[in-house]
């Protein structure tokens, strides 16, 4: 059994900051790509940012610098830092973690969260 959890998100004003943080647990061989996705009302799912094993990231072309990911690999965690935020930033943000487990090690199947919401308004 793996569990994937995200925490962190809230209410910020316009301009503001949130560290968004995303642990996973349980029969957890090898954790290979931890990326966060985002989903707006009325929008499809979307790419924010990506963290390879190696600590290689990826961003989506919008974050612009406003973003940071990173990952914590004792813990299993990645995280999130959001600055600089934005009424549009608005939206339910997903943890998605590529992972083998120890009953299948050869095997990597994707893990996502629950989602946690963040609303920027003033």
């Amino acid at each position: 059994q793996v569990q994937v959890v995200e925490s962190g998100g809230g209410l910020v004003q316009p301009g503001g900051s949130l560290r968004l943080s995303c642990a996973a647990s349980g029969s957890i061989d090898t954790i290979y790509t931890m990326s966060w996705y985002r989903q707006a009302p009325g929008k499809q799912r979307e790419l924010v940012a990506q963290v390879a094993i190696e600590g290689n990231t990826n961003y989506a072309d919008w974050v612009k610098g406003r973003f940071t990911i990173s990952r914590d690999n004792a813990k299993n965690t990645v995280y999130l830092q959001m600055n600089s935020l934005k009424p549009e930033d608005t939206a339910v943000y997903y943890c998605d973690v590529d992972l083998s487990t120890v009953q299948a090690p050869i095997l990597t199947r994707r893990y996502w969260g629950q989602g946690t919401q963040v609303t920027v308004s003033s």
